[in-house]
């Protein structure tokens, strides 16, 4: 929950507007001012005090304990025009917050974090447990002197400008180790913990059993990354307080995907009480893996039969592809997920004239692989080989990355040997659409007239088709030098079908700085002052120019209605 603590009417005026666009996120604070930040300090997350910084300062001294555990802070000065990120940027979220609200309120974020400033990763942003000299590390890597990457194990991790040697280290490993001086220890999330239970059985038991197999093994319980079961035992009182007191999700699995698991210590109990030889082992390794600790059961000191068994397998690191969309190219039409997924990128992969829009949001030390038109393909299979070799790559495309775009031929290269995350974007449909009005306010379709990947008859037979249904249609790709003849031929194809006056929406590099639009119709446009640049957009027999804007009513019944009540 974010406290919003205010003084004046301005300041009032700016917090209600947050409350309007967050209603589920934020609580106003009222009363004295004082009485309200120490109330809202105790109770939330996060604060937002519409109050000079000084003041702020002078109210919150007293009540700062942990950089760890405190409530992230953000001054929003009386004009509006600054949002600054006072305390806990990082583990408070107090940055990532100054951002939102500089985006909501139209004030500038202020960050003053030295790793946010620079653009390199704070470490206690990453994602994993860190522990050891974070200030020391990360002071290195601010000043560019030589930092180690001492890694146990294959994750990926975002641009870090790391080396093999040097004075400073990070240790990237889920054994049970003190960092050493000058170095952190980040803890990624490789360990699977499986679990059986009798019925009934204690959490205490359970979770002892769990915390001493990986202790007796050697491994840090901040690396693990979920408790996994069989369906039977999905409600099981002991282990799903165990997950929860452990902060893991438990994850559970059907009896027939465990039988098909194979394991080294089978047993005929489990097999007749749920359905499957193995539990523990089964459930750690359904996901691959290796097998560190083998199915062990639970001590009791009473003497009495074990009620839980366990068994911990680590998994690989697996590479991240995330497929970007950005945008039809306008910054603010950049999606703050796509500027996220940017940042976390080592790797990205793009056509050379987008990365050359998106490459002063990389972190130093991002590697990018960029190449010319028509090697789509190509840049496929390169950020799918980056990922396979653990990297967190970003791919990128324009528009949205699903449409028309990269996701189909990295889809295509995938398997399920990486992660692959989309990025959804502003399609060059949608830019153009909300240029022109409201093309696209009942059905539609887009239609790439570019014949290099699909035959003409293919095309022809689709655009056939959006004639007959009399659905809205856009064409992408639709002319270039040498391609001069598709477009007019599928204008003509609609135009069998629609009227010369139907509306026709021509954009060129929507939301660019050289953006043109125009309004024409079926019979009046020209296919020679189009270009590979251009978006059309052709309406359906009830669209309408109304007001210099092309408007596509939602239904049919709904426009009757409105030409009855206008003939009135």
């Amino acid at each position: 929950m974010i406290g919003l603590i205010s003084a004046t009417a301005a300041g009032a005026v700016a917090r209600d507007r947050m409350v309007a666009a967050w209603p589920d996120r934020t609580r106003v604070y009222d009363g004295p001012v004082g009485d309200a930040v120490r109330r809202a300090f105790a109770e939330c997350e996060q604060l937002v005090c519409f109050l000079a910084t000084g003041a702020v300062v002078r109210l919150i001294a007293p009540l700062l304990g942990d950089k760890a555990t405190d409530p992230g802070v953000v001054c929003v000065d009386e004009g509006g025009r600054f949002a600054v990120s006072l305390v806990g940027g990082h583990g408070g979220g107090a940055n990532e917050l100054a951002r939102e609200v500089g985006e909501l309120l139209g004030a500038e974020p202020v960050v003053t974090t030295a790793t946010d400033a620079v653009g390199v990763p704070g470490l206690d942003t990453l994602g994993f447990p860190v522990e050891g000299d974070v200030a020391g590390v990360s002071r290195a890597l601010l000043d560019g002197e030589p930092v180690a990457l001492r890694a146990e194990l294959d994750w990926p991790l975002p641009a870090l400008r790391l080396g093999t040697e040097g004075a400073y280290a990070i240790r990237l490993t889920d054994r049970l180790v003190e960092p050493a001086e000058r170095e952190v220890v980040l803890r990624p999330p490789s360990l699977v913990v499986g679990v059986g239970a009798s019925k009934g059985a204690p959490v205490d038991e359970v979770l002892e059993l769990i915390e001493t197999s990986l202790a007796d093994a050697g491994l840090c319980a901040a690396s693990l990354a979920e408790l996994a079961t069989v369906d039977a035992k999905a409600a099981e009182p002991g282990i799903v307080e165990a997950a929860a007191r452990l902060g893991v999700p438990l994850v559970t699995h059907s009896a027939e995907d465990l039988a098909a698991v194979e394991v080294p210590n089978p047993s005929d109990a489990p097999l007749t009480a749920v359905g499957t030889p193995s539990v523990a082992e089964a459930a750690a390794l359904v996901g691959g893996g290796e097998l560190l600790v083998p199915k062990r059961k639970s001590g009791r000191a009473d003497g009495r039969p074990a009620m839980a068994t366990c068994a911990v397998v680590r998994r690989p690191g697996r590479g991240r592809l995330a497929v970007v969309g950005l945008g039809p190219g306008a910054r603010d039409l950049l999606t703050p997920r796509a500027k996220a997924e940017l940042r976390r990128a080592s790797v990205l992969v793009g056509l050379d004239q987008y990365v050359d829009q998106i490459r002063d949001l990389l972190r130093p030390g991002t590697r990018v692989l960029e190449s010319g038109l028509g090697a789509e393909e190509e840049r496929a299979r390169t950020a799918v080989a980056e990922a396979r070799k653990g990297q967190a790559v970003a791919l990128i495309g324009s528009g949205d990355a699903g449409v028309y775009a990269m996701a189909s031929p990295a889809l295509a290269e995938a398997s399920d040997d990486i992660d692959v995350i989309g990025v959804p974007g502003v399609t060059a449909a949608l830019a153009a659409a909300a240029i022109l009005g409201a093309p696209l306010g009942h059905d539609h379709v887009s239609i790439s007239l570019s014949d290099l990947h699909t035959p003409w008859e293919v095309i022809e037979r689709r655009v056939r088709a959006a004639a007959e249904a009399d659905i809205v249609v856009t064409f992408y790709n639709p002319r270039s030098r040498g391609r001069d003849w598709q477009l007019p031929k599928a204008l003509a194809i609609l135009a069998e079908h629609r009227a010369p006056t139907t509306p026709v929406g021509v954009v060129r590099n929507a939301s660019r700085p050289d953006e043109s639009s125009r309004l024409t119709t079926l019979a009046a446009l020209d296919p020679a002052t189009v270009d590979m640049m251009t978006v059309v957009t052709v309406g359906n027999t009830a669209t309408r120019d109304i007001a210099g804007r092309m408007v596509t009513p939602r239904g049919y019944r709904w426009q009757e209605g409105s030409q009855q009540e206008g003939a009135r």
